[in-house]
């Protein structure tokens, strides 16, 4: 081993700044593929790590119903837990701007952030249940508003018999009652109390406190303030059937709605999984690189070693120990950018997970990953050593072991086309590895093309799917623009027939659908329902996943994930229980409904609006005939959504303020654009991630053509000064390198392209299938145009610099040295 020690001293001091390059690129390539799979892992794990350390509520119970037995509630055997909070206490805090939500429902009770919803404090503390003058926020409320631990808001209440008229008031009036100076304690994040994907506020929740003190300014003189409340069951998700039968049983009622808190939990695990799903393939792409590039590398390096290394064999020097030696200095260099690439992975680590798992990460920082570090850094140096040792070894025998490639079918059908001698050439540089000394990496340089188009072509097709989505709302059954909220509890807040007429006269509104909603019991599990009622000039048309829309009283279209929770499809009967007792319903669909403040586009139904009338009673004393009243509009195509909202105020408040005897400025935002799709702001966390994969399989491609296209030329130098010799011109010699660069580029875009787009599409319809929303089949044409020539393009400009040393070749030097 003295003789692999004397050249490794040797050859460090020689060449201390090729392996200085090297333990760079392993650290760049390492510490990339480490910091994406822990990423990935953190990420996934996010979700469940949360639900572990903050007893999580696993039910919303909504009743809206002002003095609901919650005792009652609590007694029943299946709850562990249960907080109330106040749904109707409205309040300001003085230092966000009039129309923000991020002011939260004041809790009802001490039991929150203790016996439930105890969240993880990222920073400060807890709020003292017994001071109303304490807050907490999230972490985007600090970074939305600059306002974090010890620093101090205002909540500004309203006066008993004022909170009385406030009932879910779209526009608070001056604040007339007790002024509460408060300090924020703490930032906190549990799965109720965290942010929200899309939010750009984040959230404040008051102290306990706040209510105890201040119960009549936020309740009412009348006491007829509304409570809904969290619970959490002892049997978890499995005991929310038998908890919604005991709770009909003590309420009298079997409309009340609930919010599915652990079946939120499974889509958001199902997001994150998806997310470091998409950072997993982005760790591959960069050990892809990282193999085809720094891996090239590290061979070319030990196979040169190896070749001076011919002198120490004729001294003595066994040819294990000029394996070794070859290969020491490479794996060295991969040795020390491993642990500069592990170093640089814990950096990193503080701004993952991305996506919606930072929002649900429970200790966010610094995280350290032994097992993804040990194992990808024990992968580097075993495949540095694995391949420097193989390189030196075959450099060391090519003399003995050079066997004739296989010639290309391409390049000889060239030549027997009578093809340019650039063309011949070329074709047989980019197709043909060549043996010995003049080999070349030809299918590196291939696969790399195809993959390089290929991520390039699936990213945009994938991305064209996010940007339709985003710019059609009905992909999620959204197919109304404008939504006018027109009543609450059983009660309009005006002549609703009168409006609809005013709404249905405006010559850019096509469809005005009269949409009352209630909760009905299928099995013990609510359905909420809309109807579809026409008042416009055209009917309301759900988007339908299947089947066909509800016709018929006793017909109901379902929303999906209501009819997979229900075990139902299309052509099924069910029986569903209302206010006015039980009724049989056939699945007519499956459709997509409006979004409601307790149900997404997915849970819900559609029914007529006499099928309605029949399961819900207009005279009932225990629940009102509806629970919301909405009356949604469709526009004709090409209206200005803005300009027709402004139209209808100033038509519909007049009518409104008539029949109440208010004044018509006192009657605003009756009409609203519709919200954009809650889990819209979702798929556009994910979007980018395959954008950056894209650029990590572009760079792949280019470093491997362009390898190839350098390599080709210096290691057939010989058979191009042979050609030089026999008349072939400067300008043919760049024909030779153009012709390889751009047969390697069309070759990856004939394979590169379909794949491309059926990788992209099978994506993106795995996205719109979990999501859900309506698959329409993505085509991204301005990348589908621009790929051929801008591929062409990037090949040609890595071809300039080897066909310029093609061309300036010293045709007799290269034949006097070989």
């Amino acid at each position: 081993m003295t003789a692999v020690r004397a050249w490794l001293r040797l050859d460090a001091r020689r060449r201390w700044r090729s392996l200085l390059v090297m333990a760079l690129l392993v650290a760049l390539a390492a510490g990339t593929v480490m910091t994406a799979l822990s990423g990935a892992r953190r990420g996934a794990t996010a979700g469940d790590r949360l639900l572990e350390r903050t007893l999580p509520a696993t039910i919303a119970v909504l009743p809206n119903q002002p003095g609901f037995d919650w005792d009652a509630v609590r007694a029943l055997p299946e709850v562990e837990a249960l907080t109330t909070f106040v749904l109707t206490g409205s309040y300001v805090v003085d230092e966000l701007p009039p129309d923000s939500y991020a002011a939260g429902f004041p809790p009802g009770d001490d039991e929150v952030f203790r016996t439930i919803e105890r969240p993880v404090v990222l920073d400060g503390r807890l709020p003292d249940p017994a001071r109303a003058d304490e807050v907490v926020v999230s972490r985007q409320f600090e970074r939305t508003y600059g306002l974090g631990v010890g620093d101090d808001v205002t909540l500004r209440l309203f006066t008993p018999e004022t909170q009385d008229g406030l009932k879910f008031a779209s526009t608070l009036p001056e604040p007339d009652g007790p002024v509460v100076p408060a300090t924020i304690v703490g930032i906190i994040r549990s799965p109720w109390f965290s942010d929200v994907v899309g939010d750009s506020e984040g959230g404040l929740s008051p102290s306990p406190g706040l209510f105890a003190q201040y119960r009549d300014n936020l309740m009412g003189a009348s006491g007829q303030g509304e409570l809904n409340a969290l619970v959490r069951l002892r049997g978890g998700e499995a005991a929310i059937p038998s908890f919604k039968a005991g709770l009909r049983e003590v309420s009298g009622r079997s409309d009340i709605d609930f919010m599915d808190l652990a079946e939120d939990a499974r889509h958001l695990n199902s997001v994150t999984r998806f997310e470091a799903d998409a950072l997993q393939a982005f760790a591959l792409a960069a050990g892809a690189a990282a193999i085809f590039l720094v891996g090239q590398a590290v061979a070319r390096y030990a196979a040169s070693a190896a070749a001076e290394l011919q002198i120490g064999r004729a001294l003595g020097m066994t040819s294990g120990q000029a394996v070794v030696a070859a290969a020491a200095g490479p794996v060295g260099a991969a040795a020390a950018g491993t642990l500069l690439g592990a170093g640089a992975a814990v950096v990193a680590s503080r701004w993952f997970p991305i996506g919606t798992a930072a929002l649900f990460e429970p200790d966010p920082g610094i995280d350290v990953d032994p097992l993804v570090i040990a194992v990808v850094g024990t992968a580097t140096v075993l495949l540095a050593a694995l391949g420097a040792g193989l390189a030196a070894r075959l450099a060391l025998r090519s003399a003995r072991t050079a066997r004739r490639a296989r010639p290309s079918a391409l390049a000889a059908a060239a030549r027997r086309a009578g093809a340019p001698v650039p063309v011949v050439v070329g074709a047989r540089f980019a197709l043909e590895p060549g043996r010995g000394r003049q080999a070349v990496p030809v299918r590196p340089a291939l696969v790399g093309a195809v993959v390089g188009v290929l991520g390039v072509i699936a990213a945009f097709t994938f991305s064209s799917g996010v940007t339709d989505a985003a710019g059609h709302p009905e992909r999620f059954g959204q197919v109304y623009q404008l939504a006018a909220f027109v009543g609450d509890a059983g009660e309009d807040f005006g002549p609703v027939d009168d409006v609809m007429q005013t709404m249905a006269d405006d010559p850019d509104v096509r469809v005005v659908n009269d949409t009352r909603v209630a909760v009905a019991a299928v099995e013990n599990r609510p359905v909420t329902l809309f109807t579809l009622d026409q008042a416009g000039r055209e009917p309301l048309r759900p988007v339908l996943v299947d089947g066909r829309a509800p016709e018929q009283p006793g017909e109901v279209a379902l929303a999906p994930a209501s009819a997979d929770t229900l075990g139902v499809g299309v052509g099924d009967v069910v029986t569903m229980s209302g206010t006015a007792g039980d009724r049989e319903f056939t699945v007519t669909g499956l459709a997509f409904v409006p979004e409601g403040p307790h149900n997404n586009y997915v849970t819900g139904g559609w029914v007529s609006g006499d099928g309605y009338d029949t399961l819900f009673d207009p005279a009932s004393t225990v629940s009102p005939a509806f629970k919301y009243h909405l009356v949604l509009l469709g526009l004709t195509p090409g209206a200005d959504p803005a300009a027709v909202t402004e139209r209808l105020e100033a038509t519909v408040a007049p009518v409104i303020a008539a029949a109440i005897g208010a004044p018509p400025e006192s009657v605003t935002d009756v009409v609203s654009p519709a919200e954009p799709p809650s889990r819209l702001a979702e798929l556009r966390q994910v979007r980018t991630l395959p954008v950056f994969l894209a650029g990590f399989l572009t760079v792949l491609a280019l470093g491997a053509v362009g390898h190839a296209l350098a390599t080709a030329v210096r290691r057939r130098r010989h058979e191009v000064a042979v050609l030089r010799a026999l008349g072939m011109t400067r300008w043919q010699s760049r024909g030779v390198v153009v012709t390889q660069a751009s047969l390697l580029a069309l070759i990856g875009l004939a394979a590169g392209v379909p794949l491309g787009l059926a990788l992209g599409r099978t994506l993106w319809r795995y996205v719109a299938d979990t999501t859900p929303l309506l698959y329409v089949a993505p085509l991204a044409a301005l990348a589908l145009l621009l790929i051929v020539p801008l591929a062409l393009l990037a090949a040609n400009l890595l071809a300039a610099w080897p066909s310029h040393r093609a061309a300036s070749l010293r045709v007799g030097s290269v034949l006097r040295a070989e």
